[in-house]
């Protein structure tokens, strides 16, 4: 079966090369580094060789690394730390450029794969959630290189699709595993796959255990005066289309009632132009971030076009709205803005992280809207309420502190199978 899934890896990367162009059409840093995805470019002499090597998709699964590069970086390890998507990359430099050589995850093709073993001669590979690549996994097992898989989760619908195509996952691959799952029923489902039950344990989720900057706290009162301290402000971060159009209706009705300012932060930097051109087109007053220019007392709208700012912003903010979450894109980062302390509204389409959504929404650490009148009555409930707003934060303080712990114990597994 791996060999099968290696020749459909093939016969599609003609279609994958054509996308990478079509999308650095859109956004150029899409073109940068494409060696990497090949394995070209972990030259031998690198600070990374005999390293641990740390794979994180994207830009969520790259902040909750972010605390683990750090621990393991003073406990005096050398780490490459890898992500597949240009977001992600450009998360991984900010955050760990200065303790971590950060590059392009290879694709999973055994010739690629292979070169970056070689020349970064990791000691163990972490990969964080759910990266479970067949012939990176194969290879890692073939070489004796340990994977660890920390805040491992599988969904029903994975570990049944796992189950169908015996051998996807050789033996050798499950043999190597060694799982630091989420919960419980994640690791039944590891478990179920053929990995070695003695190699699998309950440790957490990284993400609870990330520190937010203290520039970022120190910083919030400054950026709010900057803002108008005198009206109302929250932030929709990480938005998609459609969900934006219930946004900015619950936007104009509050401004029907009072004085207020959104600062809107699409989830994709390709459409920073697209939604610019929206609210010119829709009459909003507003103001580009990019463009550096404080929004004045009849802004409307601050249109977040910038990179790595949304956690100063949600900081900043009287109220908060999660994206990703009214459209099945998966749901978007929920503890940010708890953590940062301000109240958070939702919707109900949490597929990516379930388990953070259902203990913040358990313990009352949310209010979930369905719609974009849901929404509308949320928004301007809350910002009226100061007491509301407190019970979701004091709520959402609760389930961080319940919940911390994962990072340490998951660096100690690390350290142990690194030697």
């Amino acid at each position: 079966m791996r060999r099968l899934y290696s020749a459909l890896l093939w016969l599609i990367l003609p279609l994958h090369l054509l996308g990478l162009v079509w999308r650095g059409l859109r956004e150029p840093e899409y073109w940068r580094g494409g060696a990497q995805r090949f394995g070209f470019g972990f030259q031998s002499d690198d600070a990374s060789a005999g390293c641990v090597w740390i794979h994180a998709v994207s830009m969520g699964e790259v902040q909750a690394a972010a605390p683990l590069v750090a621990a393991l970086h003073e406990r005096g390890q050398r780490v490459l730390l890898t992500a597949a998507t240009p977001t992600g990359r450009r998360r991984a430099q900010q955050l760990c450029g200065t303790i971590a050589m950060v590059r392009y995850a290879p694709l999973d093709f055994s010739a690629g794969v292979m070169r970056v073993l070689r020349a970064a001669r990791p000691r163990l590979l972490i990969v964080m959630e759910t990266e479970l690549w067949p012939n990176l996994l194969h290879a890692c097992a073939r070489a004796q290189i340990p994977v660890l898989v920390a805040s491992a989760r599988l969904s029903a619908r994975t570990a049944a699709r796992l189950a169908r195509w015996p051998g996807l996952l050789s033996a050798p691959a499950l043999a190597n595993l060694h799982i630091a799952a989420q919960t419980p029923a994640d690791a039944d489902r590891y478990r179920s796959i053929g990995a070695p039950d003695l190699a699998v344990r309950v440790l957490g989720n990284l993400k609870f255990d990330r520190e937010i900057p203290a520039g970022t706290i120190a910083g919030a009162s400054g950026l709010r005066q900057a803002l108008g301290s005198e009206r109302p402000l929250w932030v929709a971060g990480s938005t998609h289309p459609v969900e934006e159009d219930a946004v900015l209706e619950a936007h104009r009705q509050l401004c029907r009632q009072r004085p207020a300012l959104l600062v809107l932060a699409p989830r994709h930097p390709q459409r920073f132009d697209e939604l610019a051109s929206r609210l010119r087109t829709d009459g909003w007053q507003f103001v580009r971030r990019s463009a550096g220019v404080s929004p004045d007392s009849t802004c409307q709208v601050l249109l977040l076009d910038t990179m790595g700012e949304l956690a100063d912003f949600y900081a900043a903010a009287d109220l908060a709205y999660v994206g990703g979450s009214l459209v099945p894109v998966g749901g978007h980062n929920l503890l940010e803005p708890v953590m940062l302390g301000v109240a958070t509204i939702t919707g109900p389409l949490h597929t990516t992280a379930p388990e953070v959504f259902a203990a913040l929404r358990d313990a009352g650490a949310l209010a979930v809207v369905g719609d974009a009148a849901e929404l509308a009555g949320q928004v301007a409930n809350l910002l009226a309420s100061q007491a509301d707003r407190a019970r979701l934060i004091a709520a959402g303080g609760n389930v961080l502190r319940a919940n911390r712990g994962s990072l340490k114990l998951i660096t100690d597994w690390a350290m142990a199978l690194s030697r």
